[in-house]
């Protein structure tokens, strides 16, 4: 399992949002300000997480995700729930509604997205107890 840094990260949902970019190109998308050198190293180190890869066309290289956002979601999420709540994915839901501050609405559509998914587990039949 790869775990991404803030930076990486960063550098990724650029990737993942504009396709493939050369490191000028990635810059000009980046929140924080980050030297040329020091984007360099961070998709030196994404290069060697198989995290993206890069095609060089002319005298210039491209940078591209290489694996899906969701994907990676799916990985950071299962992290945080083995690091917090010994692996529960309840534990971990039930953490974010304790700890974070939700309107009527968002209540309301966390209530539906329950239901939707329950309803599809049964008919599926892939009741799952994390």
């Amino acid at each position: 399992m790869t775990y991404l840094t803030p930076g990486e990260l960063e550098v990724m949902k650029i990737l993942w949002e504009y396709g493939s970019l050369k490191p000028a190109k990635i810059l000009e998308n980046m929140q924080r300000p980050i030297s040329n050198a020091a984007l360099r190293s961070v998709l030196r180190v994404l290069l060697d997480k198989g995290q993206v890869k890069r095609k060089k066309v002319g005298k210039a290289f491209f940078y591209s995700a290489s694996k899906k956002s969701e994907g990676t979601f799916k990985t950071m999420t299962r992290r945080l729930a083995d690091a917090f709540c010994r692996g529960s994915s309840m534990g971990l839901i039930a953490r974010l509604l304790e700890e974070e501050q939700f309107s009527e609405e968002d209540v309301e559509q966390l209530q539906a997205l329950a239901k939707k998914a329950s309803q599809q587990k049964t008919t599926t039949g892939q009741r799952k107890s994390k």
